[in-house]
């Protein structure tokens, strides 16, 4: 029997839920710009048959290329619908990254939303040769501006016309094994490493929240993450599988995000425990400002007590939920229900909370060696995961050493996070055991920045540090060679790093200081980044030059 999408076993059956209930109703409304279910429905079945009609023996995988504007919300709907594997892409990203992403995933052909010309444009100068659907287009603007192949860029990319009538009737069928989407998350190789994620990945998660949570047709959620980060899953799918309404908060909407609030009817936040300095730097955690939010989620960074307290005097009707989990576990896999003025983490932070059900929890004593894991511990050490929402491996099979684990008959996912279990089974979060940091919420590999510091001119070698910056990290790297203006080496990592993540500190050394193993000293470096004083020549191997800092890297 042929599969079909008349279940909520898939991410297209979700959609297909919220359309029974809410057919005629706001499924994403930003801006002034408005699409009921019913429309963003006919859209992405027009865009998904146009490029199927475009591509007859069918893509391996489509990717979207999308940025927040409502036109996005169809484009990656489309790619769903389609039944290949969707590879989400964000259009600020440099074009030279987004075209490693392309050719890691097998994407073979793309769809763009209406804001992407300009990332189109530099995804064909960076080499990029896939037939690409852009609705907002006409062939003629498409030829002037170099993608029809008459224009003066160089590489145009092959052109695919919308064709109203060749329309799908419905979202081509996929299995429950079939991967849904494709999401990059960094690797210490200075390459991005895909992780593929299964509709029954997302089924058992999604099953999950609509035991947990109440949310229906009325409830208004922020879609606050980018749609190339695994949390704006939960957004899109939580809203649509409800019938409720995705607005996405604009950044101006940070300077009164109570009065912003107020004014769409918000009911469901989620954001990174960022946000929250913000929203308190702007003035708008004052008691009761939020009372329309009936929940309010955070992940992606660790949560204090103090951030969730001030966000619930805030929300005084909300729920507060701290959701902890990596991409190759799908978009999340543990939460806790804080108790505001009551509870007090360990040092100071929101607990991660109880792993969801069906999953196996195994804490790992320090490695032995480089790439062995440690032993079982009881109490404390990383924390690993086995169960149904884990991936089953990278892309690319190389990435999958010292990251995954068979033992136990089971295989399990080293999140490189140390946790404390206490006696009632709740995981609390100490910190990194690898060199992954958390910036905004995005995961980068340290390992990562400096292959990509050492590609800037003059430099010779580099080390990434992290900085406690507002609730949240900032980058700072060290390096030897030529001294270089901070403007130029964050100019440098722009042409490779997302631009969240780019370093904002840049200190030149002759030479970096050393351990007692003669190693380069990475906790002296954090001190400094930190604001200790420099280190000496003696016994270090550094003399250090002047700290410099880059403004225009945000």
């Amino acid at each position: 029997m042929n599969p079909t999408l008349t279940t909520d076993a898939t991410l297209p059956g979700r959609f297909l839920r919220g359309l029974a209930r809410s057919a005629d109703r706001p499924a994403v409304r930003a801006g002034d710009s408005v699409l009921t279910y019913r429309e963003l429905h006919e859209r992405a079945l027009g865009l998904a048959g146009s490029l199927l009609a475009a591509v007859p023996a069918g893509p391996r995988a489509v990717g979207v290329l999308v940025g927040k504007g409502v036109s996005a919300y169809p484009t990656l709907l489309a790619g769903l619908y389609t039944g290949v594997t969707t590879v989400p892409l964000q259009q600020t990203f440099p074009a030279e990254r987004t075209l490693r992403m392309i050719e890691a995933s097998g994407v073979d052909a793309l769809i763009a939303d209406d804001d992407s010309l300009p990332a189109l444009l530099e995804l064909a100068e960076a080499g990029a040769r896939l037939p690409v659907l852009f609705r907002a287009h006409t062939d003629r603007t498409a030829q002037t501006e170099g993608l029809g192949g008459a224009g003066p860029r160089p590489a145009p990319m092959p052109w695919i016309p919308y064709r109203a009538a060749a329309a799908l009737a419905e979202p081509v069928p996929v299995r429950p094994e079939d991967v849904a989407y494709v999401l990059f998350t960094s690797g210490s190789t200075g390459r991005p490493k895909g992780v593929p994620v299964t509709h029954a990945n997302t089924d058992h998660y999604f099953q999950l929240l609509d035991k947990r949570y109440d949310f229906g047709p009325d409830d208004v959620f922020t879609q606050n993450f980018d749609l190339n980060f695994d949390c704006a899953m939960f957004d899109l799918f939580c809203a649509w599988g409800a019938g409720g309404t995705l607005v996405p908060p604009p950044a101006a909407a940070y300077r009164d995000m109570p009065a912003f609030a107020a004014a769409h009817g918000l009911t469901v936040w989620f954001s990174t425990p960022s946000a929250v300095a913000l929203v308190r730097r702007m003035g708008g955690l004052r008691p009761g400002a939020m009372d329309t939010l009936r929940w309010s989620f955070f992940a992606g960074e660790a949560l204090s007590c103090r951030d969730a307290d001030d966000w619930a005097a805030a929300a005084p009707g909300s729920v507060v939920e701290n959701l902890y989990g990596p991409t190759e576990l799908t978009i999340t896999v543990s939460a806790h229900r804080w108790t505001p003025g009551q509870e007090r983490g360990l040092n100071g932070m929101v607990p991660i909370g109880t792993v969801h059900d069906g999953h196996g929890v195994l804490l790992l004593a320090p490695d032995d060696g480089p790439d062995q894991a440690g032993g079982p511990t009881a109490d404390e050490g990383e924390l690993c995961i086995a169960g149904p929402q884990l991936t089953a491996g990278y892309l690319d099979p190389q990435d999958d050493e010292g990251r995954f684990l068979d033992r136990e008959g089971h295989r399990w996912y080293r999140t490189g996070d140390r946790v404390r279990r206490d006696a009632d089974g709740v995981l609390h979060y100490l910190g990194r055991g690898d060199s992954q940091v958390q910036v905004h919420g995005i995961r980068v590999e340290l390992a990562e920045v400096e292959a990509a510091a050492r590609t800037c001119d003059g430099v010779q070698d580099a080390v990434a540090v992290a900085v406690p910056a507002d609730g949240s990290v900032e980058l700072a790297v060290f390096y030897t060679g030529r001294p270089s203006p901070p403007a130029e080496l964050a100019r440098g990592l722009r042409r490779a790093l997302p631009l969240a993540v780019v370093p904002k500190r840049y200190t030149h050394l002759d030479a970096f200081p050393l351990n007692s193993n003669r190693k380069t000293d990475r906790r002296r470096l954090a001190a400094l980044a930190a604001g200790a004083p420099a280190p000496g020549t003696a016994g270090t191997g550094a003399r250090t030059g002047t700290q410099e800092r880059s403004y225009g890297a945000k």
